[in-house]
């Protein structure tokens, strides 16, 4: 007859294990136009060609347009409603809708505003919330440049103390000694590990001065928080084109990082910020080890002497019940044995959940006592196990009682 064991309380544990992995992201594939992937969604009508772009950019890990191509982070830009660079821009609030307007010279102000928004409620639990860096040198952070990583990259967090990127403060076109990279980590100790809303937070340091915070790491969410006032250098002059409300829709343009974020949309941001912050060499950027957790159930199958030594299987049994020994006509003195191949764990409905294979055929009879573990990922405590043995087809099915 075909017997199955049922699980004990104390043969099944639960167990919780953690698997880092190194992730690295290459200069070159943040400053390639040919790895950040836009998303014209905004559009402006009037003077000229008018003006188009993304709400934020996502760096691949090679060129987007090929199917092996794995999205790394999206980049995009905020500023806090009580950021100058709002009431410098400002024309009038609508008393009515509440709607900011602001001068001809601005693009996008109420996307990086909502944006900024966006990211205060992901990460605060309140979209009025302001970004604060704490410690010896606090200070709001009213104009941030947001980094957030996809999961398949930061997996369930990023671990602590291991966060770091590498940019330069000011355009690395300028080829001055003031275009040294500079290193920025996350410092993880007690004293600066915070719990939110979004989770724990980490600040982002200035490796060459701990004590000056620059940024947060959420890193149970993988979104960075950097402060564009500390993490660049916004006294230094930019030139170049953007795009703009002109009859070519090309605007010249001569001034600092804060003008910057007011006159130029959100494309450019990222284009300028991307491609003149980060070099184009193949060396890493950024990098931190991520954090999977996998949490798992352990049964432990037990095989007494008296028990699993019989199958089910047809085959097993004569015409006359009797059991097919190895030797005819030795019935009386040959004891019945099986294989222990594979387990089957039940529910309590007798469904199948899943099978377990032996990477072995194992021995079984009344002389031997063992026991086998089953590790599971994200199975249900509350099953029966039934045990498949047999010397040939390994089948075990419950039996009318």
């Amino acid at each position: 007859m075909a017997v199955f064991r049922e699980f004990q309380s104390e043969d099944i544990k639960t167990d919780r294990d953690v698997l880092e992995q190194l992730t690295d992201v290459l200069q070159n594939d943040i400053s390639s136009s040919l790895t950040r992937k836009t998303y014209q969604v905004w559009v402006t009508g009037g003077l000229g060609p008018g003006v188009t772009s993304s709400l934020f950019q996502t760096v691949f890990d090679q060129d987007f347009s090929l199917q092996t191509a794995n999205p790394v982070f999206d980049v995009t830009f905020g500023i806090a409603t009580t950021s100058t660079l709002i009431s410098g821009s400002l024309l009038y609030i609508d008393a009515n809708t509440n709607k900011y307007y602001f001068t001809s010279q601005s693009i996008q102000m109420r996307e990086k505003l909502d944006i900024y928004h966006l990211f205060a409620q992901e990460c605060l639990g309140n979209a009025s919330e302001v970004f604060k860096l704490t410690g010896t040198n606090p200070k709001d952070i009213l104009e941030p440049l947001f980094i957030s990583f996809k999961r398949i990259f930061t997996r369930d967090r990023i671990k602590r103390e291991t966060f770091a990127i590498r940019m330069f403060q000011t355009s690395s076109n300028l080829l001055t000694t003031a275009t040294v990279q500079k290193i920025y980590t996350d410092v993880g100790s007690t004293s600066n590990i915070e719990t939110s809303f979004g989770g724990q937070v980490s600040t982002i340091v200035d490796s060459a001065n701990t004590a000056y915070p620059v940024g947060l790491l959420y890193i149970d969410r993988g979104i960075v928080v950097l402060d564009t006032q500390r993490v660049f250098d916004t006294g230094t002059l930019i030139t170049g084109n953007i795009n703009g409300m002109s009859l070519t829709g090309i605007v010249p343009v001569n001034c600092n990082l804060n003008r910057l974020l007011v006159s130029a949309s959100i494309d450019n941001l990222s284009d300028h910020i991307c491609s003149t912050r980060f070099s184009s060499s193949a060396a890493t950027a950024i990098t931190f080890q991520n954090q999977t957790y996998i949490n798992s159930t352990i049964f432990f199958c037990r095989f007494t002497a008296d028990e699993f030594n019989y199958s089910s299987n047809p085959t097993y049994t004569d015409s006359t019940g009797r059991i097919v020994v190895i030797d005819p006509g030795q019935e009386e003195t040959q004891r019945a044995f099986s294989y222990v191949t594979s387990i089957g764990l039940y529910d309590a409905y007798d469904n199948l959940l899943g099978v377990a294979k032996l990477s072995r055929p194992v021995y079984k009879d009344r002389q031997r006592d063992f026991t086998l573990k089953c590790r599971l990922d994200f199975f249900r405590k509350n099953s029966r196990t039934y045990i498949t043995k047999s010397q040939k087809f390994l089948r075990l099915r419950k039996t009318e009682k």
